[in-house]
């Protein structure tokens, strides 16, 4: 699986981005795929994730009632819309998927089998 980001940039707080990542090879067997993130000197965590063929999603607290992921079979394209942003959102955004069945409502970065090179969001305040 190759996955490749987007739409990453310079915003200002308050502001809005969309991220896609582009998704080819197996992508059919994915369990679920999700978005991480990693801000500088701090370790990378879990933002939200959906499963892949049921459409099921899951969100990081910190996120929740602000981010929404959404996926589309057709283009093999996952989505992560970001609204009201915050400086403290600002980081490293990577797209990842988990090829095996998971139990719970959020994935640790060991859960995860295929990871993109990451999108920076900066947000200013």
């Amino acid at each position: 699986v190759h996955l490749i980001e987007s739409g990453g940039g310079l915003v200002q707080a308050g502001g809005s981005l969309r991220l896609s990542c582009a998704a080819s090879g197996r992508t059919f067997s994915s369990y679920a795929m999700g978005w991480f993130r990693q801000a500088p000197g701090k370790e990378r965590e879990f933002v939200a994730a959906i499963h892949w063929s049921g459409g099921m999603t899951y969100y990081a607290d910190s996120v929740k009632g602000r981010f929404t992921i959404s996926r589309d079979h057709a283009k093999n394209t996952l989505y992560l819309q970001m609204n009201s942003l915050k400086p403290e959102d600002t980081a490293v955004y990577y797209c990842a998927t988990d090829q095996n069945p998971h139990y719970g409502s959020r994935w640790d970065v060991d859960d995860m089998d295929y990871w993109g090179k990451g999108t920076l969001v900066t947000v200013s305040s």
